[in-house]
């Protein structure tokens, strides 16, 4: 049966919420952005949103867990039933990145901590523990299984995992910078431009005649 109406818009509010903080953090900032403004926004109370989150340093934290935390998982149980080859499974998750954060608004997360994280260390913390480090940790061991299954030259692996992720923070960069711009002078193709640099680094990973894997 369906659930009254009543329930059904209390079981959506957290959503709601965060769908609003989003919205916020990326339009005003972290600083600027407070528990009132997300409750207007969301269509509830303040008192309401204190029911769900308790301060706006928790709302912000259930953002990054629900918007780009979560990604990542999927990403990990993606890497971990991929049956196919390494450089294949590496472009699938850039494809998965950019479906559900680079093309995102959640994209703007990144241009957030980059600017407010000396104002608030311990979310500035919090990012690279929930964020960064399992990012760096998922990539690690894609390119290990790379390396393990003779499809890649043994490699120092975060130097990889760096040159994997920078491009990728360079394309939500652009996109935010130019996006104010009423004409963008050199035009980008964030999916290309994704696709192109993997290449390119797989150009220097996969093992070849020319190319050998060495010890």
């Amino acid at each position: 049966m369906t659930p009254p109406l009543r329930r059904r818009r209390k079981d959506e509010r957290p959503q709601e919420l965060l769908d609003a903080a989003l919205d916020l953090f990326v339009e005003k900032g972290l600083a600027a952005t407070r528990a009132e403004d997300v409750a207007r926004r969301a269509g509830v109370s303040k008192g309401t949103l204190y029911l769900y989150y308790p301060g706006k340093d928790a709302l912000f934290k259930a953002v990054v867990r629900h918007y780009l935390a979560q990604v990542i998982v999927e990403g990990g149980e993606i890497a971990d039933g991929f049956e196919g080859a390494t450089p294949a499974l590496l472009h699938h998750l850039a494809r998965t990145w950019w479906a559900r954060i680079g093309a995102s608004k959640a994209s703007g997360l990144l241009l957030l901590i980059l600017s407010e994280a000396r104002a608030f260390p311990d979310l500035a913390q919090f990012y690279l523990d929930e964020v960064v480090a399992p990012c760096h940790a998922l990539l690690s061991r894609v390119v290990e299984r790379g390396v393990a299954r003779g499809e890649f030259r043994h490699v120092d692996v975060s130097s990889v995992v760096h040159a994997l992720i920078a491009p990728a923070q360079f394309v939500v960069l652009y996109r935010q910078c130019t996006a104010v711009c009423a004409r963008n002078p050199v035009p980008l193709d964030p999916e290309q431009f994704m696709t192109t640099q993997i290449d390119l680094l797989l150009g220097g990973l996969i093992v070849t005649p020319s190319h050998p894997r060495s010890s």
